[in-house]
């Protein structure tokens, strides 16, 4: 049988043709040497984002850190303490950075008097009952130092907690004030799962222990305690703020029913003593002009671990419907 097949002529250049081979050469070097030019530019133009992002974060937090060395007044200054957000632990308004700052501004022997600056909506009942304490405590080892409350845009529930363990209580006349209650809610899912189809199965040890699942029917008898329990912290507020205030709040007991005013109808009910900012009452009433900030701040790498932190643990806590009670 003949043999038919014959070799393929090659497609590549004779190798005798040397300017052919030496340009294919040349085209694998360049294209190689393209290709590490790139590499390398990239991993630069990564290394400069980073660092440029790196030092951005810390530039912008460290705007808000305050040095208060060398910064006070030879006759003394008027030290300032912010109550910022929500009361919540990990936040900037924790019971541990707000006592930390209170704590600095009293032992601080050029401290003539100290501001709280309140801008918070409330949060933890505890937090706030940490800060309140200690606020009396600082004021019975430091007794000739004043501490005022300032309420800027909020000083409401757990804000005005705080507030009221202050000698005086200072607020605009647009300000919002008040809201001495507590509240804590919650979503019913049940009927939804019904129409839907859905069986909830619950194992608990403990004939309360998911007494709040939004996915099961309301117990009366684990809402009653439950309410108690409301009433019990609610009461322990209306303890603080009468312990604080004193004889200076109105005969009304609408006053402890939830509802918030402005600062000027708050100081006709007696929950503010006066209408002023911080400065006024720096210059005004402790009569030292010169304010330094005490407020503890944390530090980049420690807002950042924070954030991070909290952000998970708070994501996980609404996914798994575990939402506190807070004062509101």
């Amino acid at each position: 049988m003949e043999d038919n097949w014959k070799e393929p002529e090659s497609v590549l250049p004779d190798k005798d043709d040397g300017k052919a081979w030496k340009l294919i050469e040349n085209l694998a070097q360049g294209a190689l040497k393209e290709q590490r030019r790139a590499r390398r530019w990239g991993i630069f133009f990564k290394l400069l984002t980073f660092t440029w992002l790196f030092a951005s974060i810390g530039l912008f937090y460290s705007a808000f850190r305050v040095d208060v060395s060398g910064l006070g007044n030879p006759e003394g200054h008027t030290a300032l303490v912010d109550v910022g957000g929500v009361i919540a632990d990990g936040n900037d308004a924790s019971a541990d950075a707000i006592v930390g700052g209170l704590r600095a501004a009293f032992k601080d022997p050029g401290t003539q008097g100290v501001i709280l600056r309140i801008n918070s909506p409330g949060g933890s009942p505890v937090q706030a009952g940490y800060i309140y304490d200690e606020i009396r405590r600082l004021r019975g080892k430091y007794p000739e130092t004043p501490l005022y409350s300032v309420i800027m845009d909020i000083g409401a529930s757990g804000g005005y907690y705080v507030a009221a363990a202050a000698d005086e209580i200072y607020a605009d006349k647009a300000s919002l004030v008040g809201s001495i209650g507590v509240v804590s809610s919650g979503f019913g899912f049940v009927e939804a799962m019904e129409k839907v189809g859905i069986t909830r199965r619950t194992h608990t040890a403990g004939d309360y222990k998911a007494f709040n699942d939004p996915f099961q029917p309301m117990d009366e008898e684990a809402t009653a305690r439950w309410q108690q329990s409301l009433d019990s912290i609610h009461n322990q507020f209306i303890s603080a703020v009468k312990t604080g205030r004193g004889d200076r709040l109105t005969d009304d007991e609408v006053i402890f029913s939830g509802m918030v005013w402005t600062g000027e109808n708050a100081m006709k009910l007696g929950l503010v003593d006066g209408l002023g900012s911080a400065g006024y009452v720096a210059r005004e009433v402790i009569g030292h002009e010169t304010i330094v900030d005490f407020t503890a701040r944390l530090s980049p790498l420690e807002k950042f671990a924070r954030d991070l932190g909290v952000g998970f643990t708070g994501a996980m806590i609404k996914v798994l419907g575990l939402e506190g009670t807070v004062l509101r």
